[in-house]
């Protein structure tokens, strides 16, 4: 029997060219390997367009325009939530009886509606989306957006722990798995791990001559993590250190001098190179949500890398090296800079990172398909 499925994703996935719709769009890629036929559809707001790429993998793909704006607002919702009302949604999802992924809590507005009652629904879980909001609070400088974000990590909090009318949850870490366990059954709570574009590890042996930092540098906590980079651990290093991504600040631009360059929002092509013949990628971390998919990128395709998560899963922490703090970060840049990256360290990530096969990952969700018909 083909297993049909609707997915609702909180943004369009394509190009997958940050972390959420990453692991949402090297799902659908898998799933469609897999046989699975999927009704897609997508909230559409900012610069983001439909996408004929989308069609090669789903028998359907429906946009919604998000409410964004004070038409989103709810006094008792999360905003994320209530701006992904929509009605024309609902009565897409009620046109048949097949299963449905909601992306994200963002697009759960619909999960306890009476009239999906008896539907098989899963809900993929891509962060602790209060913890989430908590953390931008004490990254913007802005009083307003301060105020938005503690406001809605206050409505997140109550939100994620009093979900109902799923089947499962599918958390993306076992971090967020074992937080959501603290809430729901544990036979309800699924760890699936990150999709991401890789069939497997294609890092390169030998030595680079520039440490990497990558990320979208228009988000607060990346900025943050670049200027820290220049400001504290690079600031007397005689290594070149390349920061790349998108938009970045005229703030970070202005730091730029003859060891610090600033890379802005290079080509896919031009970002996967430097990742990959970086000898050191360097991904400080002050949000501990979540899994970061750059770090996932790194691994799969670069060299050494260096981060200060203490709390990540054993398969990455396995194939990190940590710094506590900022002199142990210097000393770990410093000694790797002269280390060869050898086929045996290839060999050991190929190990590691067996639990990130999309493949199998895919099947984790279609065997819960299949036991629901």
């Amino acid at each position: 029997m083909n297993l049909k499925l609707h997915i609702i994703s909180f943004d369009i996935p394509y190009p997958p060219d940050y972390g959420g719709v990453i692991d949402v769009f090297y799902k659908i890629r898998n799933l469609h390997r897999l046989g699975v036929e999927i009704i897609l559809h997508c909230f559409q707001y900012g610069n983001r367009t439909p996408q004929d790429e989308l069609n090669q993998y789903c028998n359907k793909v429906y946009y919604y325009k998000r409410n964004v704006g004070l038409k989103g607002l709810s006094i008792h919702l999360p905003y994320i939530v209530s701006s992904r009302k929509c009605n024309e949604l609902l009565q897409n999802l009620l046109m048949d009886n097949y299963p449905i992924l909601f992306e994200g809590i963002h697009t759960t507005y619909y999960l306890n509606s009476p009239l999906l009652q008896g539907r098989f629904k899963l809900v993929r879980n891509h962060n602790i989306e209060a913890n989430y909001y908590y953390y931008l609070s004490h990254y913007t400088q802005s009083f307003f957006k301060k105020k938005y974000y503690q406001w809605e990590s206050k409505r997140l909090y109550q939100y994620e722990k009093k979900l109902e009318g799923f089947s499962f949850l599918l958390p993306i870490s076992e971090r967020e798995t074992a937080h959501f366990k603290k809430y729901y059954s544990p036979n309800e709570v699924i760890h699936v791990p990150a999709f991401h574009e890789f069939e497997k590890v294609v890092s390169k042996a030998g030595r680079g001559n520039y440490c990497l930092f990558h990320g979208n540098l228009s988000v607060a906590e990346n900025e943050k993590s670049a200027i820290y980079l220049i400001e504290t651990i690079f600031n007397d290093l005689e290594i070149l250190l390349i920061i790349a991504g998108k938009n970045p600040s005229q703030k970070l631009c202005d730091l730029a001098n003859d060891k610090i360059k600033i890379i802005n929002n290079p080509s896919k092509i031009e970002m996967d190179e430097l990742i990959q013949n970086a000898q050191i990628n360097v991904l400080p971390n002050f949000q501990q949500t979540g899994i970061k998919l750059k770090l996932l990128h790194s691994l799969f395709a670069g060299r050494f890398c260096i981060t200060n998560d203490d709390k990540l899963e054993k398969s990455l922490a396995n194939e990190t090296i940590f710094a506590k703090d900022s002199m142990e970060f210097k000393n770990r840049i410093i000694y790797l800079f002269n280390e060869d990256f050898t086929e045996e360290h290839i060999e050991k990530r190929k190990s590691n990172l067996k639990q990130f096969d999309n493949v199998t990952n895919a099947q984790l969700i279609t065997k819960l398909l299949q036991a629901e018909f």
